[in-house]
């Protein structure tokens, strides 16, 4: 029993070892992972008051970390070998949140849980965040956005906002350049609307 019970701990702490030495060399490859850029935007209309920038809906294909890509009418991809570095509607929201801070035209920008006493809310869904393939390769973001007043649950504006970017060159890094350029665009029309609208 004893020589039995030995032979399996030797077989059993070798597997393991053997396992180890596999691990750097036979696991899978680092995904590229990839972020958004903040657009800066010049506002001059007259927003004033504190927003609340909410973490936007997207339905499940566009709520992950997965970068789509969109090969026909209804069918799509995801980018292989690469990824967000969090949650899309995370990343819209921070970035979003960030263009509207750099304005200065607003007392105070915050998300849920900052503890700001809030005027206004920024609801945004994201109904589009993909590169088309079947069209040429073209960076596609649509948002849908509403201003809903805090104080009394009415919606002040609402407005569907879209940008297509071309993608130039190959590789993961000219998509994801390619939808940042369009979200880029789509933020600044966003940000220019609320403060005017506000």
């Amino acid at each position: 029993m004893r020589s039995i019970g030995a032979y399996a701990g030797a077989l059993l702490l070798a597997l393991g070892l053997t396992g180890c030495a596999a691990l750097p060399g036979g696991g899978p490859a680092p995904l590229d992972t990839f972020d958004l850029t903040t657009p800066t935007v010049s506002a001059a209309g007259r927003g004033r008051g504190q927003i609340l920038i909410t973490q936007p809906a997207a339905l499940k294909a566009l709520d992950s970390q997965n970068i789509v890509i969109k090969t026909g009418d209804r069918s799509i991809q995801y980018l292989k070998g690469a990824q967000w570095a969090d949650r899309l509607p995370v990343i819209v929201q921070a970035r979003l949140a960030e263009a509207f801070q750099r304005t200065g035209r607003f007392a105070g920008v915050g998300k849920p849980g900052e503890g700001l006493a809030i005027d206004y809310q920024i609801i945004t869904e994201i109904r589009a965040f993909e590169v088309r393939a079947e069209k040429g390769e073209q960076a596609h973001v649509e948002l849908f956005v509403r201003i809903l007043n805090d104080r009394n649950g009415e919606v002040r504006a609402s407005r569907a906002f879209s940008a297509s970017a071309p993608v130039s060159g190959g590789g993961n890094k000219a998509y994801v350049a390619a939808l940042d350029r369009a979200f880029g665009e789509a933020a600044q029309q966003i940000v220019r609307w609320a403060d005017t609208s506000i």
